[in-house]
This record gives structure tokens, C-alpha cells and sequence, in this order.
């Protein structure tokens, strides 16, 4: 009954994405080596569905499927899968079906490939490509890491600046086989080759043959120098709703074009890389080994470590008044505890508008007054709550005005530390989503811990 119920099942019934039932099928198709059923499950769906197939299986359901269902891989899978194994993949693939996957990818997806790879199978893929697609590889690959100029994709569409509308589309439709696969702009060039213009294919399709190229330039037109760096590109086209972009040399020659997916994909993987390190797991992810795991976390665990003594050695000065007064010990957990929290928010909306450039040195000084009024009413707000908690459980009020005051200093505290120490590490040149958590915690906690025991043995002792 069981086997009937997955046999019935279609990919996507429930949804976008894999369902656990089409994933079920495939499971049972490949354990009884029916490569019918497996390519009737793997036809319909999408390449990122696919891939999304190989991270969720374990290596060995991975390498079955890739050699019982080759034939419908193609190069899209290799873009949409994880980066931590695609290694594993492209060993398991058989020549013939990665060199027709490889030629089916655009430039700027096989470089992306490739940058992952090592040499062995980097050549592997660069010899199953034709002699042009292997040299605009090869040229891509020789501007730095994490540019434009590895980004871009080769396939340009461009028309000189004296054509018409008539002579560009007469041009497009006798030189069909070799446009891209998706465009969105005719570039426009003057003699030497530098892009001076674009224009939109509805503009081109929707004018007279008669009208000059030059009379239909949009006016978000922008180049992008292939040096750049992939972050200020993929920041340039979210600001200024960039479509397509040419890409130039140092001469302003046209070398290339990055297309809005690229740049959100870049923007994507900033997000993603920002939330991972914000918690300390750096690029982990779900398919990775349990060393490579062990090894990504154990040294933000360490620091974090290291900074836990710190603030212990804070609390062994005040043995004395925890010794004397028990109610200590029960609430300093407390004052910490808030302080790490409104610091980490603080610091979470720093790291974010450093990453979106709304953080900037001639804003900074109103965020961080406005952070520190937000702390302080905060720590005054629940400076009133633990007061009369203090009251109502310790029956002593001066407990509880120590406490009201350590909270409205750790909170305030709290909010300058989320704010000031991204923006200084910023400027040092420090990514602050990988560093500011730990410095932010160290803060909140000793100050936290140092407030309120301190207060407490000059008042209660």
C-alpha cells in the first residue's frame, strides 16, 4: 500500500520545491535500479530542485542517482548546488555527461564552477569546453577573486551607436545562434569598443526601424569596472534597480555584462555569509562532515571561552559581597543576560546597515544617540520591573534599587557597544559580522557584572 501511495506521487503536488513524497519515489526508484521511473521523476523537475535532491541525499544515494540518472543532468545543477560538494559530484558524473552539462553553462556560471574546484578537476572542465568558451574562461579567471571581472558573463549583445532600430533587429535575428540564452539590453558602442549606452529590448521592439539607437538610451545607464569589487556591484544594482550592466577594462573597453541574477546572488550569499558569522559558524553548512563542522566552530567556541573568564574573573572580585549576600548570585544572571540581548540588537541593525551602506560616517553620531536613548529608556523600563521584583521577592528595597541601577547602566552600555563596535571595526578594515559578537558580549557582560556587583558591595556591605 505503502510503495502504491509513492508511486502515485508527482513532483511539486505539494508546492514549490521537492515534497517528501517525490523524494520518497526517488529513494525507492533508485534502490531498485529502475532508471525509467527515476528519469519520469527527475524530467519535470526544476535543476535547483534537483540540487536540492543531491544535498538532502548522503553520498552514497548521491552518487547512485548521478550514475543511474546522468542523462537528465545538465549544467543548471551544477549552479544551483552547494558549493561543498560539488567536487563530489563532478567525480561521480561520467565524462561525456560533464562535458555536455559544462558547454551548456553561460561563461560567468563556469567560472563560478570553476573557482571551487581543484586543479584536476578544474581541467577537466576547462578541456571539455570549446577553444572560445575555454579562452573566455581562462580571461575571466585572470581578474581577482570576488570582482566583477569574474562575475560577468562573455556573451555580449552590442550594436555600433550609428544603427537604427531596423539594422539592430536585422542583426539579432541573422546572428540568432549565438546570442545568450536571456539579455536584456543592446549595448551600444562608439568605434573603440566602449559602451556608451544601452537600450531595452521592449524599447527595441516597440519603435520604428528608422530610429537611431542613440534616441532610446535609458538613463540608469552605468558601467562597472571589471576590478570591482563583487559586494559594490552587487550594492550598485540594488540601489539604482540596475537590470544589466556593462562590464569594462581599465580603457573603458566593453569586456563583458552581469545581469541583475548574478548581482542578487551575490547579495544572497552577503546575507547569508553575514547571519552564519554573526553566529560564529562562519560558511558552514548542512552538508558538510562532521570534522569540517568540528573545525569551523571550534575557534569562535574558544574565543568565546576566552571571554567567559574574562567576565568570571570580574565576578571572583566580588566573592566577598556574593558570599555575604546570596541574592547576588541569583540576579547578576539577570543584568548580563539583558545586556547581551539589547547589545546584539544593536548590533545585528549596525552590521546590517554597514552592509547596506545606510551607516555611514556622516550619519553614525545621530544612530549611536539615537541607540543609547533607546537603551537607556529600555534600561529604565525594566529597571521599574526588577526593582519591584527585587522588592516582592527579596523584601528589600535597597537590593532593588541596586539592581534598577545596574540594569539602566548595562543597557545603555549594551546599545553603545552594539553600535560603536561594528562601526570601529568597519573602519579598521574588519568585517564586523564576523568579530563584533564576541567583542559585544565581553562588553555587556563584564560591565553588566562589574555594575551591579559593585554597586551592591559599596551599598549593601
Amino acid at each position: 500500500m505503502e510503495n502504491e501511495v509513492i508511486d502515485q506521487a508527482e513532483p511539486g503536488e505539494e508546492g514549490y520545491g521537492l515534497d517528501n513524497r517525490t523524494v520518497a519515489a526517488i529513494r525507492l526508484a533508485v534502490a531498485a535500479g529502475d532508471r525509467v521511473r527515476l528519469g519520469e521523476l527527475l524530467e519535470p523537475l526544476h535543476p535547483a530542485d534537483i540540487a536540492d535532491l543531491l544535498e538532502q541525499v548522503d553520498s552514497g544515494h548521491r552518487r547512485e542517482i548521478l550514475l543511474l540518472g546522468s542523462s537528465f543532468f545538465d549544467g543548471e545543477v551544477l549552479s544551483e548546488l552547494d558549493e561543498s560538494l560539488r567536487e563530489e559530484v563532478i567525480a561521480f558524473l561520467p565524462r561525456d555527461v560533464l562535458s555536455e552539462a559544462v558547454r551548456e553553462l553561460e561563461s560567468d556560471d563556469v567560472v563560478d564552477l570553476l573557482e571551487d574546484l581543484d586543479e584536476p578537476q578544474q581541467a577537466a572542465i576547462l578541456d571539455a569546453l570549446e577553444d572560445a568558451d575555454r579562452l573566455a574562461v581562462e580571461q575571466a579567471l585572470t581578474y581577482p577573486e570576488y570582482s566583477a571581472g569574474r562575475l560577468m558573463q562573455r556573451e555580449v549583445v552590442r550594436a555600433p551607436e550609428h544603427w537604427t532600430v531596423g539594422e539592430t533587429i536585422d542583426h539579432l535575428r541573422a546572428h540568432k545562434e549565438t546570442l545568450p540564452d536571456q539579455f536584456y539590453h543592446v549595448i551600444v558602442v562608439d568605434p573603440g569598443i566602449r559602451p556608451v549606452g544601452y537600450v531595452t529590448l521592449g524599447k527595441l521592439l516597440s519603435s520604428r526601424r528608422s530610429v537611431k539607437l542613440t534616441e532610446l538610451f535609458e538613463e540608469s545607464f552605468r558601467t562597472i569596472p571589471a576590478t570591482q569589487e563583487e559586494g559594490e556591484v552587487a550594492y550598485a544594482f540594488n540601489q539604482y534597480h540596475l537590470i544589466s550592466a556593462p562590464v569594462v577594462d581599465d580603457a573603458g573597453r566593453l569586456v563583458g555584462i552581469i545581469t541583475i541574477d548574478d548581482a542578487m546572488a551575490v547579495l544572497d550569499e552577503e546575507h547569508e555569509e553575514d547571519i552564519l558569522r554573526l553566529a560564529g559558524v562562519g560558511d558552514s553548512s548542512l552538508s558538510d562532515r562532521v570534522v569540517e563542522t568540528c573545525r569551523q566552530r571550534v575557534p569562535w567556541l574558544l574565543v568565546n571561552l576566552g571571554t567567559a573568564i574574562v567576565a568570571s574573573l570580574v565576578i571572583a572580585q566580588f566573592e566577598t559581597a556574593i558570599a555575604q549576600v546570596v541574592a547576588l548570585a541569583v540576579l547578576m544572571p539577570i543584568v548580563a543576560s539583558m545586556g547581551g540581548n539589547a547589545g546584539t540588537q544593536s548590533l545585528t541593525v549596525a552590521v546590517r546597515a554597514l552592509a547596506t551602506k545606510d551607516l555611514t560616517g556622516s550619519n553614525v553620531w545621530r544612530v549611536v544617540r539615537r541607540e543609547l536613548a533607546v537603551g537607556v529608556i529600555n534600561g529604565v523600563l525594566f529597571a521599574l520591573v526588577m526593582g519591584a521584583v527585587g522588592v516582592l521577592w527579596f523584601g528589600s528595597g535597597t537590593l532593588a534599587m541596586v539592581i534598577a541601577a545596574a540594569m539602566i547602566i548595562n543597557l545603555g552600555v549594551a546599545a553603545l557597544a552594539g553600535i560603536l563596535v561594528p562601526v570601529m571595526l568597519d573602519r579598521l578594515g574588519v568585517d564586523p559580522a564576523l568579530a563584533s559578537g564576541t567583542f559585544v558580549t565581553t562588553v555587556t557582560d563584564v560591565v553588566g557584572f562589574f555594575a551591579f556587583l559593585g554597586l551592591a558591595s559599596v551599598v549593601l556591605l
